[in-house]
């Protein structure tokens, strides 16, 4: 596995620190998952979305269904990107953005790393 670029940015004081990288296995997404959890303990969210061969996957981590993961997929899927993952770890700021405005701050953030 590699780390191929990080960003952070914040939206109404929630921060969103976004993680891009390439797979080379299927086991690497536990084992960046496992690291995230113990490296952002005070995170509320830690969303991602991955292909890897003939294989996908995607979590919302607790946020509202269809807000966080499918963006990440989508934006997978729509740049043609394989074995590669996107991870975005949210510190919740104390303001609720909203399904759309949550679904666009998940997808800025994957366009941040990705391009």
């Amino acid at each position: 596995m590699k780390l191929i670029k990080t960003n952070k940015e914040e939206i109404n004081k929630s921060k969103f620190i976004a993680y891009f990288y390439e797979l080379d296995t299927k086991e690497d997404i536990k084992i960046i998952i496992d690291e995230l959890r113990k490296e952002h303990k005070k995170a509320k969210h830690i969303v991602y979305a991955y292909k890897f061969g003939n294989t996908a996957g995607k979590t919302d981590d607790k946020e509202p269904s269809g807000t966080a993961g499918l963006p990440l997929y989508n934006l997978l899927e729509a740049n043609n990107l394989n074995n590669k993952m996107i991870v975005i770890v949210r510190y919740f700021g104390g303001i609720k953005l909203g399904a759309g405005p949550l679904m666009r701050a998940y997808k800025n953030a994957g366009v941040s790393v990705i391009n």
